[in-house]
């Protein structure tokens, strides 16, 4: 399986919203806007986070790096500054540290039904760092899952793994949850 990426723009709009449209809107509606400003929640429809989703692409406050295979649209791995993402998981146990905050955070990876366990994960991580290098590089966090000695579902890995965070030269930082790490990497700018 050959993977590509692309950034999520105007231009592929489309081929986001037919993936998270296959899968039910993701998580059942959130469109990916659970860590902007808006969040998500139960005063909000799939038909709201879609239309706010679409707007922050179109206004370029969301980024993400698109998987494809081929035509075919099967994943992603999300990115931002913290300003457009500032709701991330374990906040209250994250601000307890004192941080000094990044330049960007990668928030969520996601892989469409049929593609799992095939690297789109990994794809869409690589393709993020190539798209924050090129957006002019700069301190890097992740919020993932120590999956050591556990087995989770692969669906429920939308931090990603840290093994494969680690991978592509993330460090450990500070734990702000039971599973759950703050890593770090420097990206040069291109």
């Amino acid at each position: 399986m050959t993977l590509t990426t692309k950034p999520l723009d105007p231009a592929t709009w489309n081929d986001f919203a037919r993936l998270v449209e296959e899968n039910k809107g993701v998580w059942g509606g959130c469109w990916c806007m659970s860590y902007h400003p808006e969040g998500i929640g139960t005063h909000k429809t799939p038909a709201q986070n879609r239309l706010e989703k679409e707007a922050h692409v179109r206004g370029g406050t969301a980024h993400a790096a698109l998987v494809f295979e081929g035509d075919d649209c099967v994943g992603w791995c999300q990115f931002g500054t913290p300003v457009e993402l500032p709701k991330i998981q374990n906040l209250k146990a994250y601000l307890s540290t004192d941080p000094v905050l990044p330049d960007w955070r990668i928030t969520c990876t996601f892989t469409g039904k049929g593609h799992r366990r095939k690297g789109v994960a990994e794809a869409g991580l690589k393709g993020a760092l190539e798209q924050i290098a090129r957006l002019g590089g700069g301190r890097v966090e992740a919020y993932p899952e120590d999956c050591t000695d556990r087995k989770v579902a692969a669906a429920f890995l939308f931090h990603g793994a840290m093994a494969m965070f680690a991978r592509h030269g993330f460090e450990r930082s500070r734990q702000i949850g039971k599973h759950r790490w703050v890593m770090e990497q420097f990206v040069d700018p291109e």
